[in-house]
């Protein structure tokens, strides 16, 4: 019997195939139609309910996945270093006092001395700390911050494109940053510096139209949230403001509210002082350069000498270390800055779907206006300043994804005055870009179907997560069920990979249920066991068994052996 015939409606893939294309063919047919716009319109008129609408509908499909994309648990180091300062900011301080163990519990990007801190900023944190006073779970903050985003997003384009086209471009960041994107799904995410780059993107086209204090609020706001985030990449939003208000620098209107703006940023910059002086005990040293100057990461940037650690390091510390050494190299040359940047192009794809990198061949019709060259600009030196420094992540130049969306929208407006076939392209491009998030979607839904599940090994760009596939929370279960409160030694060999550090405590290491120490040997471990006494200690080698722990027991003594007979038989007292 053929294949097909074994399927729903006798479809092969070929089948389905042009049925997706009649049905593209068909939806842009209706978008073309002169009814759709209207009714766009229409619902643009009421600003208010559409982002409210746009949060909403983002939560709730990432709520409706929960049954097969869970709660993430965190893997990463990144992630457990943000949750250390969500728990620091919980017990309403912004570093901890130095453990006097502190040696059992060294462990990737953090601090042990002279404070026990994480080495990453407030900003993160301070999201993961308000998602758990409100719920009790630290990945709600992710889940508010993504809905923030979603609907800054739509209020952003408002200022810069017509109503229809601002939900439009709210739609593409709902299918491309909402349920099924990476930052979504983990604890060092990118919507907190998006929903930052939101704010003083949408504030700057409304400050040269009609100065408002709200605006400039709003733009100070979003500078503060970055500078908590991102601090480097917070001198090329601050440059980009400066170049968008080159035209209107003597303009008298703008003092008042740029004044505003300075004074709005002001609590973020006190902020990050404090946590310098708490962590580091100097108001001008972060707690990155801190964490420099001890363990040589994170490393410097390209055109530095790559740093020198001046302690020992652990094994985990080691490898991340040798890693980060590797990926700075030799001081920088202008062909391995070029080589660099040429493979950051690839990033771009986490940003737009391919249907809108079309899109963007018309943006240059747009250059003759200097706002679009401020957008321009602003893309090109957060990728070439980010570029000085040896890694990148999507999240580095998360303030660009709602300045992407901008580009790609306002093209396809563009293109849209083109004429009647101008207008057909745009909804066809527009749709296409959408087409990935409507199949996506329903595939991750429903995938307890094998047939949609086997369909995900397709999906490159999404960053969904599935139960199991972190062993950590096999672990986190077993130790759930420990008796009384584990003290678990981590017995790592001498090839670990840091990629697999498993030693991260609490903000209050002696409070913690479960508490993870270094296994330093049998001497030194017993010095711990000592300092907690009413503690069960268990034995953690996830090199060889990620997913079983065992009672820790102490190394019995040997016996010496007996003395040898004497070289003429036997003493009377061995006869006896």
């Amino acid at each position: 019997m053929p294949g097909p015939l074994a399927e729903p409606l006798g479809f092969g893939g070929p089948d389905w195939i042009e049925l997706l294309a009649a049905v593209l063919l068909a939806g842009s047919l209706l978008l073309w139609r002169p009814y759709i716009l209207p009714l766009a319109r229409r619902i643009g008129r009421h600003p208010a309910w559409c982002a409210a609408l746009l949060a909403t509908l983002a939560l709730v499909l990432r709520l409706a996945l929960l049954p097969n994309h869970p709660i993430p648990t965190p893997g990463v180091y990144d992630e457990f270093g943000h949750l250390l300062v969500a728990d620091t900011l919980l017990h309403v301080r912004l570093a901890n006092p130095i453990h006097p163990m502190h040696r059992f519990f060294e462990t990737i990007f953090v601090l042990q001395q002279p404070t026990y801190s994480s080495i990453y900023p407030l900003g993160m944190g301070m999201l993961l700390a308000a998602g758990r006073l409100l719920t009790g779970l630290a990945w709600s903050g992710v889940l508010l911050a993504m809905a923030a985003f979603c609907a800054l997003c739509y209020w952003m384009l408002r200022g810069w494109v017509s109503p229809g086209w601002a939900l439009a471009g709210a739609a593409l960041a709902l299918a491309r940053f909402g349920p099924l994107n990476d930052w979504t799904n983990c604890y060092w995410g990118g919507h907190l510096p998006a929903l930052a780059g939101c704010l003083v993107f949408g504030a700057l086209p409304r400050l040269t139209a009609h100065p408002r204090a709200r605006d400039a609020v709003l733009l100070g706001l979003g500078l503060g949230i970055h500078l908590l985030t991102r601090p480097f990449e917070t001198i090329f939003l601050l440059a980009a403001v400066l170049f968008f208000f080159v035209p209107q620098a003597k303009n008298p209107l703008l003092r008042r509210p740029l004044a505003l703006a300075a004074a709005a940023t002001l609590p973020a910059i006190g902020l990050t002082l404090l946590q310098n002086r708490s962590v580091t005990g100097s108001w001008t040293t972060l707690p990155y350069l801190e964490s420099r100057a001890q363990y040589g990461v994170p490393t410097t940037f390209s055109f530095e000498p790559v740093p020198v650690p001046s302690r020992a390091l652990t094994v985990s510390q080691a490898g991340i270390y040798r890693m980060q050494s590797a990926a700075h190299g030799p001081e920088d040359s202008p062909a391995r800055f070029l080589s660099r940047l040429a493979y950051r192009v690839r990033f771009l794809r986490f940003f737009l779907s391919p249907p809108l990198y079309l899109a963007l061949l018309a943006f240059p019709l747009l250059l003759n206006e200097h706002r679009w060259r401020a957008v321009l600009f602003t893309c090109v030196l957060f990728f070439l300043g980010g570029n000085l420094y040896p890694f990148f992540f999507p999240h580095y130049a998360g303030a660009l994804a709602g300045l992407f969306l901008l580009a790609a929208v306002a093209a396809l407006s563009r293109i849209h005055r083109l004429g009647p076939a101008g207008a057909f392209a745009s909804h066809a491009l527009l749709l296409l870009a959408l087409l990935p998030f409507a199949f996506w979607y329903p595939v991750h839904l429903l995938e307890s179907n094998p047939r949609l599940r086997a369909l995900e090994a397709f999906d490159t760009w999404d960053g969904i997560n599935h139960p199991g596939d972190n062993p950590r929370a096999a672990v986190a279960e077993i130790v759930a069920h420990l008796p009384g409160r584990p003290l678990i030694f981590v017995q790592y060999p001498p090839t670990h990979s840091f990629q697999n550090e498993w030693v991260w405590n609490a903000a209050d290491v002696d409070s913690a249920r479960a508490v993870w120490a270094l296994d330093l040997g049998p001497a030194e471990d017993e010095a711990l066991r000592r300092y907690y006494p009413n503690r069960t200690a268990w034995l953690f080698s996830p090199d060889t068994d990620p997913t079983h722990i065992t009672p820790y027991r102490t190394p019995q003594p040997t016996a010496p052996p007996p003395p040898p007979p004497p070289e003429h038989g036997l003493t009377l007292e061995q006869v006896h």
